[in-house]
């Protein structure tokens, strides 16, 4: 493996390759790394490097073929940890990977944008209208906080390439390979880029096309971008668009923050894409089932556990596990559906209607406010308080006695034990 592939899509351009090729070259030796350079051609007439002085690149012929079909194929035949992608029409000058190569340790996708501040983009007004159209429409209705969808110079980071069977084969690749990225938690990053259109042979039909893809694939990542398999689906809740869905998670927010004495946390989540995300925004994550948490007892002053009991099934280790890490005295958070309320069975049906990829369908245990309280109760806590969102999820305080038994299986035993995490570590959420 090479630390760096470059990918050139190239069509009938072998003038443009001829100027392109050894000054690419001399900025790769420049940056001081092992390379790769991969030409992917997709002429009737396959550019033949031999006696062009393009030597060493690799040449990938692929007539006829689409521009996802071409960065698929690229992909596949690079060895590189890291992968820029370019045109040879020269739009995309060799000297900008300067930049692009210093984001490569803090970004998965780094993107040469032109609509971002400092950027620009110089083409044909047909061309250029339909670009910021289909931007604007991934970034303003779809709510993606980047603003450049459709720029093919990029570098990725190999795992980005390689985590997901693509099922884009046009121009639309673009959108779905990033749109997908931040969906599972990946880091873009996008930098200023002046770009400057070198060749305008593209016919209105091609660019019918070109427009046609990206709508084509835009409702697809709109679905995505709006379902749980997006890592910061939960985060955006708290300034949705959508009046109840912000409503519920800054209420939901504001009843937690207030049955808390301390604002130090660790956070825990089973699904690695929610671990990735947040770990640009929190010091101490950790990937765990709750069933099995991966702590020592004894470990915290407070546990939160917010809408996940009811994803899961009605186990006696999930609250079991509660109570092991929860120190004597310590304040149990917990919340979920209460699903002796009318209101709750409306407001899930709707849900289920209007966001079909979102949670509705994920609730399989359902409780009630009495017998959850019956159940923290048998469990040897005292509730201090319960608090509602919108009179149906119900959120309850409570403190662990000094002496409390855990279920474990179908015995119960006394917790023990003197191991803890250091007393900074009093929180967990």
């Amino acid at each position: 493996m090479v630390e760096l592939s470059v990918l050139v899509l190239a069509q009938d351009q072998p003038d443009d390759l001829d100027y392109l090729i050894p000054v690419l070259h001399d900025k790769l030796r420049s940056l001081n790394v092992s390379y790769e350079i991969i030409i992917v051609d997709l002429s009737i007439c396959c550019v033949v490097p031999d006696g062009r002085g393009w030597n060493p690149v690799q040449v990938v012929s692929l007539p006829r073929k689409q521009y996802g079909e071409a960065l698929l194929a690229g992909f596949a035949a690079s060895s590189g940890a890291f992968i820029v992608t370019m045109d040879a029409d020269l739009s995309h000058p060799p000297q900008f990977i300067d930049t692009i190569w210093h984001y490569r340790e803090k970004a998965d996708l780094v993107i040469a944008s032109r609509y971002v501040a400092g950027g620009s983009a110089r083409m044909g007004p047909v061309r250029g209208f339909l670009s910021r159209l289909l931007n604007r429409a991934y970034k303003r209705l779809a709510d993606f906080p980047f603003e450049d969808f459709s720029s093919g110079f990029r570098m990725y980071r190999r795992e980005v390439v390689e985590r997901f069977r693509w099922k884009c084969r046009s121009f639309d690749l673009l959108q779905e390979i990033l749109v997908r990225t931040n969906a599972e938690g990946g880091y873009v990053v996008e930098v200023p880029f002046r770009y400057k259109a070198r060749v305008h042979r593209n016919s209105f039909f091609r660019l019918l096309r070109f427009g046609w893809a990206y709508f084509s694939t835009f409702i697809r990542m709109w679905r995505l971008r709006n379902s749980v398999e997006a890592a910061d689906y939960d985060y955006r809740a708290y300034d949705s668009r959508i009046p109840l869905q912000r409503y519920w998670q800054r209420e939901r927010h504001h009843i937690i923050m207030s049955f808390l004495d301390q604002d130090d946390s660790i956070g825990l989540d089973i699904l690695d894409r929610k671990i990735r995300w947040l770990s640009r925004r929190r010091s101490f994550l950790v990937r765990g089932s709750c069933d099995r948490l991966p702590f020592p007892d004894n470990s915290f002053d407070s546990v939160i556990c917010s809408e996940v009991i009811e994803h899961v099934p009605d186990k006696p280790e999930i609250l079991g596990e509660m109570s092991r890490v929860l120190r004597p005295g310590g304040t149990l958070i917990l919340g979920t559906p209460d699903y002796g309320r009318w209101l709750w069975w409306v407001l899930e049906w709707i849900y289920g209607l209007v966001l079909p990829g979102a949670y509705a369908q994920e609730h399989i245990t359902h409780f009630t406010r009495r017998t959850l309280s019956e159940r923290l109760v048998a469990a040897g806590y005292q509730i201090l308080d319960c608090r509602y969102v919108g009179y149906c999820e119900m959120i309850f305080k409570a403190t662990k006695k000094t002496s409390i038994l855990r279920n474990s299986g179908n015995s119960f035993e006394n917790l023990s034990g003197d191991r803890a995490l250091p007393a900074q570590y009093h929180g967990w959420v």
